[in-house]
């Protein structure tokens, strides 16, 4: 009878220990699976002047500074494990990506940044007092909006040249051209996509915010900057429009051959505009953590509320977040390009 009861003893055993590697399996697996969430944390403070290329050397004092954000949704850890980190935070998908895809959104902070750094180089070359020549290239598509005819054929990175044998000089023209059509009537735009031209056949439709005629896509002029001497940026890797500020900075201190605060660690974030207007952006908190992290003594934020409330300024934000770090680093606001240079004039 003892005989019958150790193989019972051994089956319960062996169930035991089944049970135990099925839990830690479900666990783990459970562990891996994605969220609907992104992590955003402080990414890193980088010298302008490696990706500035010229025959006058740039300066290596001005900083952009990065938001590390998950490639793909978090897993479940990643999602638990960032409650731990102190200025992390968790971004949904939707309001991250809209209702584009991973790769997508990727492509789309590519060609942010490339608009970026031609609106960079155009107004700084222009405030040095040169004159810079602007090659219209037509329009990237940014966004095919929902309803559009020509969704599922136009990409993002695309760039519209023309439609129905004309061709735009001007995204105002393109606007204006599309506008005069009739709703519902047909219409063949140029485009061109990886160095080739392609036709594409669509409707006129109703442009969702303005009510009026149009093609459905959300844009962003692509135009070449030529200017004596010439300047490239290249920014690698790092996308998006938001260290449109510091490539003017850095790239007027070319172009002029004077020194901005040389020897001082200068960081900021914000956008550009071809007027000089420096923009809002997303993360500015953060990027205070990083700046002051790489011991940065100034940080230059926006402070343009336009269609916001103010309590949204980025600059409100950075100002709170530099003191709940208790960093010495300045937080110095700024609406337009115009203001950052005299700041820099009349503290160094």
């Amino acid at each position: 009878m003892n005989n019958e009861k150790k193989p019972l003893k051994k089956f319960s055993k062996a169930r035991k220990w089944l049970f135990i590697i099925l839990a830690f399996f479900l666990v783990f697996i459970g562990l891996n699976w994605p969220t609907n969430y992104y992590i955003e944390m402080p990414g890193s403070a980088v010298s302008i002047g490696q990706f500035v290329k010229s025959n006058v050397k740039p300066p290596s004092n001005f900083y952009l500074v990065t938001v590390s954000e998950t490639s793909q949704p978090a897993t479940v850890w990643e999602y638990l494990f960032s409650f731990t980190q102190k200025h992390a935070s968790r971004i949904p998908k939707t309001e991250l990506l809209g209702g584009s895809s991973s790769s997508q959104y990727q492509e789309l902070q590519n060609w942010y940044m490339q608009t970026s750094q031609q609106n960079a180089i155009y107004y700084a070359a222009k405030k040095a007092g040169l004159k810079p020549k602007l090659h219209y290239k037509g329009v990237y598509v940014m966004q095919v909006l929902k309803g559009s005819s020509f969704k599922g054929k136009l990409q993002i990175g695309d760039t519209v040249l023309g439609a129905d044998g004309h061709k735009f000089h001007s995204t105002e023209e393109m606007i204006s051209y599309f506008q005069k059509k009739q709703l519902g009537s047909k219409t063949i735009i140029n485009v061109v996509r990886e160095q080739k031209k392609i036709n594409f056949k669509g409707k006129i439709v109703k442009v969702k915010g303005t009510g009026k005629p149009g093609i459905g896509i959300q844009l962003v002029e692509h135009v070449q900057v030529e200017t004596k001497p010439k300047v490239t940026i290249n920014a690698g890797a790092i996308g998006g429009p938001s260290a449109g500020l510091m490539f003017t900075l850095t790239s007027y201190e070319v172009f002029s051959g004077k020194h901005l605060a040389e020897g001082h660690k200068i960081a900021g974030t914000g956008t550009i505009s071809p007027s000089g207007k420096v923009g809002m952006i997303g993360g500015v908190d953060k990027k205070v953590v990083a700046a002051d992290r790489a011991g940065a003594e100034v940080f230059f934020a926006p402070v343009d509320t336009a269609g916001m409330k103010k309590s949204a300024s980025n600059y409100l934000l950075a100002k709170k977040t530099a003191k709940q770090i208790g960093t010495k680093m300045k937080i110095v606001p700024v609406r337009t390009f115009d203001d950052a240079l005299h700041y820099l004039h009349e503290k160094y």
